[in-house]
């Protein structure tokens, strides 16, 4: 009897194991090329996502890379990209920008940004009028913010960026960022803002929450320190969503793709732990 239930044991976890082997087989079966351009706020997002879902779906190969956001829907009206991912949604108008006819915004994260300073710089905490004297080339030291007796160092990210089409809407109340002459720089992605205001002393810029480290500071906006628990408490109001732009519905592997994106199991896993937030704590 004994010898006949170690064989039933075997026998149901053949099964089990064949099972899911047929299973895994199953989901290998998507086959397609898929190129992601954009956004480099959310290229952490994506090319996590891109090394799950490959696992899943070995016959799928997918590029992905990230210019700004506003090179995500023009790749993807271009045709050279299936998906452009942008820090906002590209088929309505919105400020500095026009909407791309055509495409369909599908919601895949919530991405809170922050201000950021380099770690020599004793300022905690920013008003929105101070952010915008700062950014608006009126405050130029940091002495008037409370800080030391130092010149301020603006790191600016370029025009396109969808990073800075939502600092000035949620942080400077749609002001546009000044040109200055001296102690200001522009940069392209939001890796060149980290490198810059770590490296660069009494700098300030703004970034989204995945890339902030121990090498650099986030600042309190009004008091409120930017973190996912004060996005979705209502307190901390710099953040947006993240689209994926598809010229109309997408299909195939970029279907299959995005909706693992957006699924719960990539969702409340290595989205959250990227800082991100899944799109269910806001669309309540």
């Amino acid at each position: 009897m004994k010898l006949l239930n170690k064989f039933s044991v075997l026998a149901l976890s053949a099964v089990l194991l064949f099972g899911g082997a047929a299973a895994t087989e199953a989901k290998s079966t998507l086959k397609g090329k898929i190129t992601i351009n954009g956004s480099t706020a959310l290229l952490p997002l994506t090319l996590q996502a891109t090394k799950e879902f490959k696992k899943l779906h070995p016959g799928v190969s997918i590029a992905a890379s990230g210019k700004g956001s506003v090179t995500g829907p023009q790749a993807v009206k271009k045709g050279i990209a299936d998906i452009g991912a942008c820090d906002w949604d590209a088929s309505v108008d919105v400020p500095g920008f026009k909407k791309f006819d055509g495409q369909v915004a599908n919601k895949v994260a919530v991405i809170p940004f922050a201000a950021v300073v380099n770690k020599n710089v004793k300022v905690d905490n920013l008003t929105t009028a101070q952010i915008k004297g700062i950014f608006t080339g009126k405050i130029t030291n940091w002495k008037e913010v409370g800080g030391a007796d130092a010149d301020i160092v603006v790191i600016n990210r370029s025009f396109g960026s969808g990073t800075r089409v939502n600092f000035q809407m949620k942080a400077m109340d749609g002001v546009e960022t000044v040109k200055k002459e001296s102690n200001y720089k522009e940069v392209g992605s939001s890796g060149d803002m980290k490198t810059n205001v770590s490296s660069t002393p009494n700098a300030i810029g703004y970034i989204d929450l995945v890339y902030v480290s121990s090498d650099l500071k986030a600042v309190k906006i009004n008091n409120v320190e930017p973190t996912t628990d004060n996005v979705i408490n209502g307190s901390y109001k710099v953040w947006s969503y993240g689209y994926y732009m598809t010229k109309g519905q997408p299909t195939g592997a970029t279907k299959a793709f995005i909706e693992y994106v957006q699924s719960k199991q990539f969702q409340d896993s290595s989205l959250k732990k990227m800082k991100f937030i899944p799109i269910s704590a806001m669309d309540k």
